[in-house]
């Protein structure tokens, strides 16, 4: 299962061997995690086998597998950007075409599934979009933008029991109280604003992640943990969405586990 991947050693000995040039011992363990990892990246098991009988043609095997890890990992998160952005802006046939074009050149098993997934949930947003009505197997972070574009283009929310739930959900997910969310079920026309609320959320927490995030990872590896910490205290002080609350919490515990706090 792609849950079960951990390329860490593999990425570990290729550091050791192809950047600092340190020679490759083929112990029991060795050969093992490169048959392990060949397979891993789609090479056969014979090349891999074949390959491990001598120790330039396992480094040459270890370049190949390190080589595919790292280019298949930057084409897809190249190609989820992209799609994303294109996704938001409701240009879906175009966030297709971006996984569409991953799995025409990607060989490894992992990186197919995730862009297999991604372009079964672009192609279930279509139905999002067609029908105006949200899909309860897809996030609502997912259908939001797409549901407010249709809003926006002067189609009214159908406010049926499906809707109502969806809407709750992602008002709560966004950490909006339960009051002003039935205050916004009670027409189409405030549901819709409700949707532009929903999404403002998503988006301004999204940026003060990565904006603390940044941040603290230059103090931290600058050495000044307790900036790297204030850094993360200051968005806890302004996040009001759970999930982002949370992550804030989880990466101030991480920085309390480097050392101690003056």
């Amino acid at each position: 299962m792609a849950a079960e991947l951990d390329w860490e050693p593999i990425r570990a000995l290729g550091r050791r061997v192809i950047e600092r040039g340190e020679p490759i011992e083929l112990s029991d363990e060795v050969r093992a995690l490169l048959q392990r990892s060949a397979e891993e990246v789609a090479l056969s098991p014979e090349d891999a086998a074949s390959a491990l009988r001598s120790v330039p043609t396992a480094a040459t095997l270890l370049r190949e597998i390190t080589r595919r890890i790292e280019e298949g990992s930057h084409r897809l998160g190249r190609a989820q950007t992209r799609a994303y952005r294109l996704r938001d802006a409701g240009d879906l046939d175009g966030a297709c075409r971006q996984m569409e074009e991953v799995l025409a050149v990607e060989a490894v098993p992992h990186y197919r599934r995730i862009a297999e997934a991604e372009l079964r949930e672009a192609t279930r947003l279509k139905s999002v979009a067609a029908s105006g009505q949200p899909d309860p197997k897809l996030s609502p972070r997912a259908q939001v933008p797409i549901l407010l574009r249709r809003v926006q283009q002067g189609h009214p929310l159908e406010l049926n029991e499906g809707m109502r739930v969806f809407l709750r959900r992602s008002a709560a997910d966004v950490g909006m109280s339960e009051a002003e969310t039935e205050e916004a079920l009670a027409t189409p026309e405030r549901a819709g604003a409700l949707l532009g609320q929903i999404l403002g959320r998503l988006r301004d927490a999204s940026d003060r992640l990565k904006s603390a995030m940044y941040r603290m990872t230059e103090l931290r590896d600058a050495g000044d943990l307790e900036g790297a910490r204030q850094q993360i205290r200051d968005w806890l002080a302004v996040e009001v969405v759970p999930r982002y609350r949370r992550a804030a919490e989880e990466n101030l515990a991480y920085l309390d586990s480097l050392s101690p706090a003056p």
